[in-house]
């Protein structure tokens, strides 16, 4: 039989046999529609024209036109809808990126090669940033700086008699200062783990020979952490440049715009051909930045400095610097976290925002009752409308989070034990895609494929659907990634053994794979769910208050100029997300922090 098939039609028709191949293939048609479709729904919506824009675009609805581009890019309103925010978004980017990695580079060098007082728990207290929404602490700088220039309660600054100029309320400087502090464990965390994985005898060798300090770290550390450092700023850079909740916080007032708040104003007024452009620049920088770090890390390799046995690690004496350094780690701290949160939790509990007297404070804002307000009439953990938010972040977040960790598994499995290369390699680069595309381009790239029927498929806006399938789509360079790197360290003899004994593929999967993967499968569940919690940029565009999640309602209290109780949902927020991450930490027996202090 195998030479009548012929050699090429057999090896196909005994890989169709095998239910690895199967998966693979349904996994990759799955992801082809929930990753690539969207993607190239947004990218033809840049040429074809939109229904009602006919009298613009001279051409009937789904012909080709370059009335979009034109208008984006060389009309005159090019200026106010995209050369100033792209203008304000680099600026943004590129002084958040370049603060964080000066502080983060400093602080993680302290916590993983010196004598830092303190360095095993700064290493844990100085990442607590990453763990919370932007939003924190853009609504923490509104409650310290807000000024009169838009309406509410003025900030506890202008409270005190100190009115703050626009300037340092909004736009540019608060902006960048806030996303630089956001950023800066990022930083601590990828130059801290480089720093541990340079052998320290290199250093001392060079001291030994009489090289000063600034020589050692020109010739020796740095360029042997120029890999991380160039990581960790096109990181940092291509997450700065889709962010959205502190540019729409901060930026509102004076109209500072940057490319996704200028996006999602387009959405708002439904000028859908003018977003697919700017969600389509945001698409590209965010590819052109992480294909050069990826191409970063392939340059990476010649500059590896593990060699097993010989590694060792000395920490180094700062001396009289000591308590200098000690001082920034601490400020660092204090600046990040207690400020903000103990400002936001302040703000929850008083009426008057800076009047520090007995009578100024009050639960209302958690439990109270006939609030004199229009849009909220109790304080938020007796209002429906928080426990409805709260109730979608649950349901929806916590499904895709649970759908996006199990798919995961069976990427990697499937990636792992494909007999089809080819397929392997397509499965594991579409689930990779969503890293390339900022949140709110993503979310952009949906709202263009579902918020119309398409075929069988009815329209998806404005239900919960739509923010499931995104969250999973979104999600999976994580969760697939977890589970490759799981899979590829699982050895086929098990699987072999259950073979042997006759159990069908989906035997071995209940019981061999997925019991011996649960740490894994955990963490590739977890950690999706914190990041969607904290979700803003993908979330925004696709919510609509009966699909409402925390961090969108936070979004519209804000807009009602709600101070106190966006900030106590905030808190929230915080509360659930910092919860989840101790969560992984004790599961997994493993935390962000390790290795820096440790």
């Amino acid at each position: 039989m195998p030479e009548r098939l012929g050699p090429s039609l057999y090896r196909a028709r005994t890989a169709f046999q095998d239910a690895t191949l199967v998966l693979a293939l349904v996994l990759l048609g799955l992801f082809l529609y929930l990753i690539a479709a969207p993607v190239a729904s947004l990218l033809a919506d840049l040429v074809v024209a939109q229904i009602g824009d006919e009298a613009r675009t001279h051409v009937q609805p789904g012909s080709l036109t370059s009335y979009y581009l034109e208008r984006v890019l060389a009309s005159r309103m090019s200026q106010l809808l995209f050369w100033r925010p792209l203008l304000n978004t680099l600026i943004v980017a590129l002084s958040a990126t370049a603060l964080a990695l000066a502080l983060g580079t400093l602080l993680g060098w302290l916590l993983a090669r010196t004598d830092l007082p303190g360095r095993r728990w700064f290493s844990t207290a100085l990442i607590v940033p990453c763990m919370l929404p932007a939003s924190t602490f853009a609504l923490a700088w509104l409650t310290l700086f807000k000024n009169r220039t838009v309406g509410g309660q003025p900030g506890w600054a202008e409270a005190l008699g100190h009115a703050p100029p626009n300037w340092v309320s909004y736009g540019l400087f608060p902006t960048v200062l806030i996303l630089a502090l956001h950023y800066t464990p990022y930083a601590i965390l990828l130059t801290g783990t480089a720093l541990r994985r340079i052998d320290g005898q290199l250093e001392e060798a060079a001291r030994m020979l009489g090289a000063p300090r600034g020589q050692i770290l020109r010739k020796i550390l740095l360029p042997l952490l120029r890999p991380a450092l160039l990581s960790a700023a096109l990181l940092i850079f291509a997450d700065g440049v889709g962010e959205f909740s502190v540019a729409y916080i901060l930026g509102l007032p004076v109209r500072f715009e940057t490319l996704s708040t200028s996006l999602y104003r387009a959405i708002g007024t439904q000028q859908d051909g003018v977003a697919a452009v700017l969600a389509g620049v945001i698409l590209l920088i965010g590819v052109a930045t992480l294909g050069l770090d990826a191409w970063m890390m392939r340059e990476s390799r010649r500059f590896v400095t593990i060699g097993g046995k010989g590694m060792t690690e000395r920490l180094q004496a700062l001396g009289r610097w000591r308590w200098p350094a000690f001082t920034l780690a601490a400020l660092t701290f204090v600046l990040g976290v207690a400020v903000p949160l103990s400002a936001l939790a302040l703000s929850t509990v008083m009426k008057l925002p800076g009047r520090f007297t007995a009578e100024n404070f009050t639960f209302d804002y958690w439990i109270g009752t006939d609030l004199h307000t229009v849009a909220l009439r109790s304080g938020i953990l007796l209002a429906p409308e928080f426990w409805q938010a709260f109730g979608n972040s649950v349901r929806i977040v916590g499904a895709a989070a649970l759908t996006a960790g199990v798919l995961g598994m069976l990427v990697g499995y499937a990636v792992v034990r494909s007999p089809v290369r080819w397929v392997a390699t397509a499965l594991r680069q579409i689930t990779f895609l969503p890293y390339l595309v900022p949140g709110i381009a993503f979310a952009a790239a949906f709202m263009a494929l579902f918020a119309v029927q398409r075929g069988p498929i009815p329209a998806l806006y404005g239900t919960p659907v739509i923010l499931f399938l995104a969250m999973v789509a979104d999600q999976m360079p994580f969760a697939a990634r977890t589970g490759i790197a799981a899979m590829t360290q699982l050895g086929a003899e098990a699987e072999e053994a259950g073979r042997m004994i006759g159990a069908g593929w989906l035997a071995r999967m209940r019981a061999i794979v997925l019991p011996i993967q649960r740490g894994p499968l955990i963490s590739a569940v977890l950690m999706p769910f914190i990041s969607g919690i904290k979700n803003v940029s993908l979330f925004i565009i696709l919510a609509v208050p009966a699909t409402d999640v925390l961090t969108t309602w936070a979004l519209r209290l804000v807009d009602y100029n709600y101070e106190q109780a966006a900030n106590a949902v905030v808190l929230m927020i915080a509360l659930v997300s910092w919860g989840g991450t101790m969560a992984i930490n004790r599961l997994t027996r493993t935390g962000l922090a390790d290795g820096l202090g440790a």
